[in-house]
């Protein structure tokens, strides 16, 4: 029965996994994102605003990439946001959301 169980929570894992990846990069930030990003939590950059946004683009796309993949150490930015089951091009899909409205 132990097994049973076991096997239940992997498939549940990873058919929550896919359907992570489904989801529209907009969707995939009102989920995991905009917590902090549209409040400005801990001094996340809030979606849209330029001026936070500008250094953070100038240090370029794969540095945000980085960031919001692995986190970032000394700041409240958790890897993947703290979602896991995220792929990386997920987190892309965002950041390169995120990077479009500040421009």
């Amino acid at each position: 029965m132990k097994a049973f169980y076991v096997a239940l929570i992997g498939v549940t894992s990873l058919l929550g996994a896919a359907g992570a990846s489904a989801a529209s990069p907009e969707e995939t930030y009102k989920a995991t994102c905009a917590a902090c990003h549209d409040a400005g939590v801990a001094g996340a950059p809030k979606m849209g605003d330029k001026a936070a946004w500008a250094p953070r683009i100038k240090t370029g796309k794969d540095a945000l990439y980085k960031s919001a993949i692995s986190g970032k150490p000394g700041t409240a930015m958790m890897a993947k946001g703290g979602a896991s089951n995220l792929s990386d091009a997920d987190v892309k899909a965002v950041v390169d959301l995120m990077m479009a409205k500040a421009k």
